[in-house]
């Protein structure tokens, strides 16, 4: 295992090339473009041996992925914001058929206005479509997480396409250092792609047929419950990697939680920078942690409730709004979740972080305190959407 230098993008890239994909099938799209540029450069010289469609939009691109990976092919794309709506019709075709694809998602803002610039309102527009999904923070974990949605999604057990989320910008075109895994490794964690249901132009089949309603409502139960069981494979992949390279993950992780009886939660990047904020806080006396949500489709109720049990207030940060609703959707889904506890933490909700703006360390701070304030003082109905322009 060596360590190198390299962006985000191109890491994830190295990734679906170690994993040995068999079709690529992607539309550019900023700021995801690096990874299928790289992977369509690394098939151009033959480092790849797969086949590499140039469609004509992202709708076109998860359409490819569907016929390949029905045959039996091991496929992979990217896309980004507006390129994942685009999809949007598609990727519930994908999870209901149970086809998996491996997808990474660079987030990125909604439009209007116009923004390439990231945030998780377009993770938050697809969150429902049946597709396991998982963050990452660092280019280390954009890289792990990749090369195990292959063993995840591929297990005959499970068969659902995977989404790996990686912030825009803020991680997508950043180069950080990394560790890689030996080729041998990767290709004995990763097994040879059998696909048990591949199409056979000799034995045909209708696949995605109508569902009169005497059958829709069985079937989307049936792939309710076959989501839901996915999570103990994902914890067993996990389990395995960190045996193979020695870093773990888990569906929610916490820091300097122990003795906390406050703490933040976050999901992707900005999470190192709120690990700095807790350590400043920490040394101001404030007995403070962080919580933070890896696995975010199937929801991991079980391990959200035992990391929270024992605080009193939970500041959960959101980088999406729920126009018109409720709080923030992370906020919205965790006081849904937490409800079922006789003793629960308070929610506070916050927002920011929209269209790719920057949370400094000093700006989580003043959340966390602010949050304190809030939750003694019960607000706990409304969110509030963090101004750090200027920090």
């Amino acid at each position: 295992m060596k360590r190198i230098g390299m962006e985000g993008s191109l890491a994830i890239a190295e990734a679906a090339k170690a994993a040995h994909v068999d079709v690529v099938a992607a539309y550019p799209i900023t700021p995801q473009t690096h990874i299928v540029e790289k992977l369509a450069e690394l098939v151009a010289t033959g480092e790849l041996k797969a086949d590499y469609i140039p469609v004509e939009s992202e709708h076109s691109a998860m359409s490819a992925c569907l016929g390949s990976c029905a045959v039996g092919a091991r496929t992979f794309t990217a896309t980004a914001g507006q390129g994942l709506e685009l999809m949007h019709e598609v990727l519930y075709v994908a999870s209901s058929m149970r086809l998996p694809i491996i997808m990474v998602v660079v987030n990125r803002s909604l439009s209007a206005p116009l923004s390439v610039w990231g945030d998780h309102s377009d993770v938050m527009a697809v969150r429902d479509c049946g597709w396991i999904q998982m963050f990452a923070e660092n280019v280390q974990q954009a890289y792990d997480l990749t090369l195990c949605a292959f063993k995840i999604g591929e297990d005959h057990s499970v068969l659902f396409p995977v989404m790996v989320h990686v912030d825009g910008f803020h991680l997508s075109h950043v180069i950080e250092p990394y560790f890689v895994l030996n080729q041998e490794d990767i290709d004995g964690f990763i097994p040879p792609y059998r696909y048990p249901y591949a199409l056979n132009p000799a034995k045909p089949v209708t696949l995605g047929a109508f569902g009169p309603p005497n059958v829709y409502t069985e079937a989307k139960k049936a792939q309710e419950v076959a989501l839901l069981s996915t999570k103990k494979v994902i914890l067993n992949t996990w389990t395995q990697f960190k045996k193979l390279s020695g870093r773990s993950y888990n569906p929610v992780e916490v820091y300097k939680t122990d003795d906390a009886d406050v703490a933040l939660m976050t999901m992707g990047s900005f999470s190192e920078t709120a690990m700095l904020a807790i350590d400043s806080l920490r040394s101001q006396g404030l007995k403070v942690g962080l919580v933070r949500l890896r696995l975010w489709r199937p929801f991991p109720f079980d391990e959200l409730r035992a990391a929270v049990s024992n605080l009193s207030t939970l500041i959960v940060f959101d980088r999406a709004i729920s126009s018109g609703g409720p709080p923030g959707p992370v906020a919205s889904e965790i006081r849904s979740a937490l409800y079922p506890m006789k003793t629960r933490p308070k929610v506070v909700s916050f927002i920011g972080g929209l269209g790719g703006r920057d949370v400094t360390v000093q700006a989580f701070e003043k959340l966390i305190k602010k949050g304190i304030e809030k939750a003694k003082a019960d607000q706990l109905t409304d969110y509030e959407m963090i101004e750090v322009r200027g920090q």
